[in-house]
């Protein structure tokens, strides 16, 4: 996500919105969509274990149960949210670093504007309907045939009108600014710890697999958030089961405080390991790989 630009360019990278948008359609197209699935299973439901989850999402349809909410939620948010991120957080990244700042903190700052622009702008109706559409509930009752995504989007729409299709939204900007300031930051800093070690200055390039490693750390490291990501979940979630002390009009921290008192600490970090995989896949790819693709489209 670091700035690939030429010194003499002036103004804004605007090619960076084309190769967000397409780097972030393929992260959810091929290993994205099925861990972002297991994730939000495990943390909706904290009582499964893994292998639960697993088969719970295999009953859905086999292979396509892993890829529910793909079409058309999750590529209307990863498009718009992928062009809005490295867009974003590329500009503000540049700027900081051209200010003195280490690439490192230049990374947690452009990483952090950018996950709260992309939370605000394009994040929390599609993540809203992503979860609803995973986990509503998906078995037909005495032959009837469930709700397609488009009428459970409009009865919420009709029900709770633009609050109820962006709940959960101040949960999704927190989780995103911690995320992706995360991921970039520690990828930076895991970049020039590598030059550092190697005698290498800022400018000198990285090999492929020191850049992959790189945000591998970040990756994984930037799931410290995850009491985020289950709060998120629990407050976008259409369980019919829900229990009767939950919230009816939960908040962050209120939603949080439910989780605690009903499965303890440990059901803060349901669905973690998951979403290490999904991180690291998400950083790899809009960090290091994005990187490449920048510097190619500006050749």
């Amino acid at each position: 996500m670091a700035p690939v630009r030429d010194p003499n360019q002036k103004g804004v990278s605007w090619s960076n919105i084309a190769v967000g948008a397409i780097m972030n359609m393929f992260v959810v197209t091929t290993l994205g969509q099925p861990l972002e699935v297991v994730k939000t299973q495990m943390a909706a439901n904290r009582s499964e274990t893994m292998m639960q989850s697993l088969r719970t999402v295999w009953s859905r349809g086999g292979v396509a149960g892993f890829y529910q909410g793909l079409i058309p939620w999750a590529w209307i948010e990863a498009s718009t949210k992928g062009a809005v991120l490295l867009f974003a957080a590329s500009e503000i990244e540049d700027r900081t670093v051209k200010m003195g700042l280490s690439p490192a903190v230049g990374g947690l700052i452009g990483g952090m504007g950018g996950g709260i622009a992309q939370a605000y702008l394009t994040v929390g109706f599609c993540t809203c309907m992503k979860t609803a559409e995973i986990t509503r509930h998906k078995q037909a009752a005495s032959g009837i045939q469930p709700p397609s995504t488009w009428q459970v989007f409009m009865n919420i729409y009709r029900k709770e009108g633009l609050a109820g299709i962006n709940k959960g939204v101040h949960a999704v900007a927190v989780r995103q600014c911690t995320n992706w300031g995360s991921r970039i930051g520690i990828a930076r800093l895991a970049e020039s710890s590598i030059r550092s070690v190697q005698g290498k200055s800022e400018k000198d390039p990285l090999k492929p697999f020191e850049k992959i490693a790189s945000s591998s750390i970040g990756g994984a490291l930037a799931t410290w958030n995850q009491p985020i990501e289950v709060v998120r979940v629990e407050m976008q979630s259409m369980l019919k089961d829900k229990a009767a002390n939950r919230p009816v009009n939960p908040t962050i921290m209120s939603t949080m405080s439910y989780i605690y008192r009903e499965n303890g600490l440990k059901g803060l970090y349901r669905g973690v390991t998951p979403r290490i995989g999904l991180g690291i896949w998400q950083t790899v790819c809009m960090v290091s790989f994005a990187d490449y693709v920048k510097e190619w489209v500006k050749k």
